[in-house]
């Protein structure tokens, strides 16, 4: 096998993106309230107890009320951050300005992380949020494979005073493009989330903070998914709660599909195909289904 098909075989595409989010909820009304009202989505799908939100028709968070379910316990594993991101700084101080108007005391943090600006948010289940802009990817800086990012001070008034619009500060709700940019999950442990999610499921590892968080992308991103133990060291596998119920990924073509299938199987995890869409879990039973991207 010649050393460009084994690449393709044992990673991701490069062109691998995250589609949405699914969070099970207990107030279905109050949480799309919040994610439609103060994060600014859009409702683009309502029917029975299922809302999907997103921005310029592409699905970003999806609710699923789940009345039945309780919050999981401390220090379980689960969602640690679902992160938005926007196209542009002026949508992003839009959103942020949204959210400081309507729901102050969600925000939780910012940071600069030299490749993006970011704003944290925890909505009103608990399930954390960031807001985030990128910077070109000709200022990031890498070396020997391996992203260079920091947690440096981001004031979140000057970035506003900087970057909101008149139309946003009088009312007006900046519809650009947005979608999932990445997602973060709470895991037991650092190493066997990289033996899953670089060696089965073929990410690039693109940074780690020793035993504490592994960051991985495709295509050279800064990172479409982390994994971190810092609310979570020594979890085992979740228990049904509210929370996160799916992480989606988007691939290229069937061909892409069929390879991380077979990937998967190859390294003893199980995997449901419908044809369509696999359906496969993390070593902590976080949801996972990979498609065919529709864009």
């Amino acid at each position: 096998m010649n050393e460009r098909l084994a690449s393709s075989v044992s990673r991701l595409a490069s062109d691998t993106a995250m589609g949405a989010v699914t969070l099970l909820v207990g107030d279905l009304d109050g949480m799309t309230r919040y994610y439609r009202d103060v994060v600014t989505l859009e409702v683009l799908a309502a029917e029975g107890d299922t809302v999907t939100l997103g921005r310029a028709g592409r699905p970003i968070v999806i609710l699923r009320h789940e009345p039945s379910l309780r919050h999981a316990s401390p220090g379980s594993a689960g969602l640690f951050h679902t992160a938005i991101l926007f196209e542009t700084q002026a949508a992003l101080a839009a959103a942020l300005y949204s959210v400081a108007r309507s729901a102050p005391g969600t925000f939780t943090g910012s940071a600069d992380h030299l490749v993006s600006q970011a704003f944290y948010f925890t909505d009103p289940e608990g399930n954390g949020i960031e807001l985030y802009w990128d910077r070109a990817r000709t200022e990031w800086s890498w070396t020997h494979g391996q992203i260079e990012m920091a947690t440096l001070y981001l004031d979140p008034n000057a970035f506003l005073a900087e970057h909101l619009t008149e139309e946003a500060a009088g009312g007006a709700t900046a519809q650009d493009a947005a979608s999932v940019g990445h997602v973060h999950l709470s895991v037991g442990d650092v190493a066997t989330a990289r033996a899953f999610y670089v060696d089965a499921l073929g990410f690039d590892e693109t940074a780690a903070m020793g035993n504490q968080a592994v960051f991985v992308s495709a295509g050279g991103y800064h990172h479409h998914m982390a994994m971190n133990v810092w609310n979570s060291r020594g979890a085992g596998p979740r228990m049904p709660a509210l929370g996160l119920g799916r992480v989606d990924l988007a691939l290229p073509d069937s061909d892409a599909v069929g390879a991380l299938s077979e990937r998967l199987r190859d390294h003893g995890f199980a995997v449901a195909d419908d044809g369509r869409t696999l359906s496969f879990d993390d070593p902590w039973a976080n949801r996972i289904h990979a498609t065919v991207s529709d864009r």
